[in-house]
């Protein structure tokens, strides 16, 4: 009987997640070529190639992924096993995080949260970054991501750069001459105000035309053809595009993507690594 390695098989589904070594390792807090090793030896404990590599990207075998679910189910039964003397924890921890920040990812980082703690509940509250940051400075949540918007606070750890476009569905029409049809979240919003404030400079007019909460709400108005919308190229919703050139509308300023914790203990500092990697992870994945 082959005899796996636990460890390996978990950097297995992290990398099979997160389509990266680098991240798997910052979430198993260990270097990447510990990790390389340890697939190595997955893979010749199993006599099977699972994952494909390239200096720019990795992406399952054949065997590999036939071998996904079976790692995932493995992976969750040591975890059940492990646990099952140890009192119940009946740990919250509760994560603000920007409208802006999360995308279709979100099911993934979700499921890696999952895998890193199961037994804390982790509970998600999504709002405008600085709504975010005034919650986690008087102690209402545990952690926060947020885009960096000005100079309030230049602490944390900073998770990537977003870089925005003016996005649309790729029927989208706009004639010269007519105001620019915009999709903004209401005031107090920083994505809103970057957008009015560039168009503005650039002495474009426009109209708003759609009012939304989130990605999702900005992503499907854009999708019905209905606006053009600020929004991060990491999120924007497939069959979009930026049609900033084409329209000759003004570039958009990058935000850093922040993440605060006032958290310390093991678990918490698990989870906020698992969210990390996940987070970053997404980059370049549209």
């Amino acid at each position: 009987m082959l005899k796996l390695d636990i460890e390996a098989v978990q950097a297995f589904v992290l990398i099979a997640d997160l389509k990266s070594f680098t991240h798997a390792a910052e979430a198993l807090d260990t270097t990447q070529s510990t990790v390389s090793l340890k697939i190595k030896r997955l893979e010749d404990v199993l006599g099977h190639r699972l994952l494909e590599r390239t200096p720019r990207s990795v992406r399952l075998s054949f065997d590999g992924a036939r071998f996904l679910d079976a790692a995932r189910a493995f992976v969750a039964a040591h975890q059940g096993a492990a646990g099952a003397l140890e009192k119940r924890s009946s740990r919250r921890l509760v994560i603000g995080v920007s409208h802006h920040v999360l995308g279709p990812e979100l099911p993934m980082l979700l499921r890696r949260l999952n895998a890193a703690e199961p037994q804390v509940v982790v509970e998600i509250r999504v709002s405008e970054s600085n709504a975010v940051l005034e919650d986690f400075d008087r102690g209402a949540i545990d952690a926060a991501v947020v885009l960096r918007h000005g100079s309030r606070r230049l602490d944390g750890v900073t998770l990537l750069k977003e870089s925005f476009g003016w996005m649309a569905h790729a029927d989208f029409e706009h004639r010269s001459g007519e105001p620019l049809r915009l999709a903004a979240q209401a005031a107090p919003c920083g994505v809103r105000r970057m957008a009015i404030d560039a168009l503005d400079a650039a002495g474009i007019v426009w109209t708003e035309v759609f009012v939304g909460a989130g990605v999702a709400t900005l992503g499907a108005a854009v999708s019905a053809g209905l606006a053009v919308a600020a929004l991060g190229h990491r999120v924007a919703p497939a069959g979009t595009t930026d049609v900033g050139p084409k329209f000759r509308l003004p570039p958009l300023p990058t935000r850093d993507v922040v993440l605060y914790s006032s958290q310390t203990d093991p678990q918490a500092k698990n989870l906020m690594r698992a969210l990390s990697a996940a987070i970053r992870s997404t980059v370049g994945t549209r």
